[in-house]
């Protein structure tokens, strides 16, 4: 039996239409689809506004004790027992280290028999030259052998001085193996501990002795005219202690760096804040009001971005209602906000967070608070 094509009303064969109708699904499947439209982003802004800034520079600093005295021996040898630690308060004369007086103790010794030898040999000196003035006086001697006698006299005279403060050299030293405290205070810091083998003048502790305290902080360059022309003016500084409540103490710069700290580049200063009652290491912030200065334009510290190694904020074209990066240059900061000196006029309205995801012309809104917009 034999097949043939179906034909379709107007003689097209049926397969041939099935194949032109598959090519033409297979083709608009393969048509592009278009991209969905970039979402406007929201935005907060403000309006740049110029004003009178009185600028406060401020430090962070440190309370410590005016005078700061690291104890240690006079002499070397082994450290056999500590008396403080950290933190201890201790007295005048109070022992703080004790080291092994053996070895002194024998020096002492030896320097004492040498005394007691030196003054037997004096003293014979002195009985042999009685005789022999004797002698010359009866004629038996010349005067070049009583001269000879007379000078052997000086020099055991001169041994015997030089035994007898040897001596009281190695008496001090004996002593010099107890460390005492020179005035009253706090163990501040512990930097040898017993079994070690110190030299002469190695630090055993430091003491924080008690008195005045002062606030100690670091000065950049750029800040150390102004700083200076301060010193000792009386509450020119104030001192706001952390972790208290907020009080603030007036102090006066006693005492600024001539030279600059080699690994920080900064100047240290002390400032007095006139009080014995502050605790020992507390963090404080030192601030100094600087001149007024007038056309300050101050903006916050997150509608500041750098491009390409400059600070620019992002201004807002209110009609195109687009966004465009413009540079600035900023004079300083206040808190958490910077002082822009140049790149902005009064009335712009700029951008003040979000800047690090924009990009130059991107569509924006104004971002409209949620309970602002329901009342609306």
């Amino acid at each position: 039996m034999s097949s043939r094509p179906f034909v379709l009303p107007g003689g097209r064969p049926a397969v041939l239409s099935s194949l032109v109708l598959g090519l033409a699904l297979g083709l608009s499947g393969c048509a592009k689809k278009e991209s969905a439209p970039e979402p406007v982003k929201a935005v907060r802004t403000l309006k740049v506004e110029s004003g009178s800034v009185a600028a406060v520079q401020e430090f962070s600093g440190e309370v410590k004790a005016r005078t700061e005295t690291r104890l240690s021996f006079r002499v070397g040898g082994k450290l056999v027992r500590r008396e403080v630690d950290l933190g201890d308060t201790v007295r005048p004369g109070q022992l703080i280290a004790q080291l092994d007086p053996a070895d002194l103790k024998l020096g002492q010794e030896a320097a004492a028999a040498a005394l007691r030898a030196a003054q037997v040999q004096a003293e014979q000196t002195g009985a042999d030259l009685k005789r022999y003035r004797e002698l010359h006086a009866q004629g038996f001697i010349g005067d070049a052998e009583l001269e000879r006698r007379e000078t052997a006299l000086k020099a055991a005279q001169a041994t015997l001085d030089q035994a007898r403060a040897q001596a009281g050299v190695q008496g001090n030293q004996a002593q010099y193996t107890r460390l005492v405290a020179e005035g009253a205070g706090v163990v501040t810091a512990v930097e040898a501990e017993p079994g070690a083998v110190v030299a002469a003048g190695t630090p055993i502790v430091r003491v924080a002795l008690d008195g005045p305290r002062d606030v100690v902080f670091s000065v950049p360059e750029d800040r150390v005219a102004e700083l200076r022309a301060l010193m000792d003016r009386a509450g020119a500084l104030q001192v706001r202690l952390w972790g208290g409540d907020g009080e603030t103490l007036p102090a006066t710069l006693r005492e600024l760096a001539a030279a600059a700290d080699a690994s920080t580049r900064t100047f240290v200063a002390k400032a007095d804040v006139g009080t014995a009652a502050l605790r020992l290491g507390r963090t404080a912030t030192v601030a100094m009001e600087r001149p007024r200065r007038d056309g300050q334009i101050r903006l916050p510290l997150a509608a500041v971005a750098e491009q390409g190694g400059r600070s620019v904020v992002w201004v807002l074209d209110a009609q195109a209602m687009t966004v465009r990066p413009q540079p600035v240059r900023v004079s300083g900061a206040d808190g958490n906000q910077v002082l822009v000196a140049e790149g902005l006029q009064p009335g712009q309205e700029v951008v003040g967070a979000g800047v690090h995801v924009l990009t130059p012309g991107q569509k924006v809104r104004r971002y409209v608070e949620p309970a602002r917009a329901a009342s609306r």
